[in-house]
């Protein structure tokens, strides 16, 4: 059975896009979560994981790491993770890809927190153009492929990647169009995507770093998590 190292459920969203993908398609795996800032526990993982990052992607002795490894990896072994049509296929990889090395400001202005509601303090005309990019692409995708998912009837690895936006697009009101709106509910609707999100609010550890940049961009509204101890 596969083994996946994740971080915090409320922070981690690197960790959120192979944990979705292989929840939603049903692929068996142990799930070992390391807590950002618990020093022993992270040096002994980065003894064994090349980057010392995650997630990470344990098979037997085949270490995989980096979300689009990983994901190519399952592709190879597994029906679903990409789409049978090659048109969605090259369309949802290239969106894939997108976001996973574009959407800077999206990705920096409002960092993955799952369980707290925060009010910007403002929106700067990059983050603007990032929603509007953001929407214009989910819009494209539900259109080619007919939907209800980017690529087409089927949850897919771009979805996965898309994910950690859902949160993001809840805990800071984000405004979108209502097609990308609908999208972004689309993926917090998921069983799989409830579950993650039950599990950050259960997490009572809170990382300063985290929670500073928060408090630098924005104003916390509402805290749903469970209480630090």
């Amino acid at each position: 059975m596969y083994t996946l190292y994740i971080a915090n459920k409320n922070y981690s969203s690197w960790s959120l896009r192979p944990w979705v993908l292989m929840t939603e398609l049903g692929i068996p795996f142990e799930e070992r979560l390391l807590q950002f800032g618990r020093l022993p526990e992270w040096n002994a993982y980065r003894e064994v994981s090349p980057a010392g990052l995650v997630p990470c992607l344990f098979d037997g002795a085949c270490i995989v790491w980096d979300t689009l490894s990983i994901t190519e990896y399952l592709a190879e072994r597994h029906a679903g993770v990409w789409p049978v049509d090659a048109h969605a296929r090259a369309w949802g990889r290239s969106a894939a890809a997108e976001m996973h090395s574009g959407f800077g400001e999206l990705r920096n202005r409002c960092s993955m927190s799952c369980g707290v509601r925060v009010q910007l303090r403002e929106h700067p005309p990059a983050l603007e153009r990032e929603l509007a990019r953001l929407a214009g692409l989910w819009g494209e995708g539900l259109r080619r492929f007919g939907g209800p998912f980017l690529a087409g009837a089927a949850f897919s690895a771009v979805d996965a990647f898309f994910a950690p936006v859902a949160f993001r697009v809840q805990s800071y009101g984000l405004s979108l169009n209502p097609t990308a709106a609908a999208y972004a509910r689309r993926l917090l609707e998921l069983s799989s995507m409830r579950r993650w999100y039950a599990e950050a609010l259960a997490e009572t550890f809170r990382d300063p770093p985290h929670e500073q940049e928060m408090l630098r961009i924005g104003v916390v509204t509402r805290d749903l998590r469970a209480a630090a101890p």
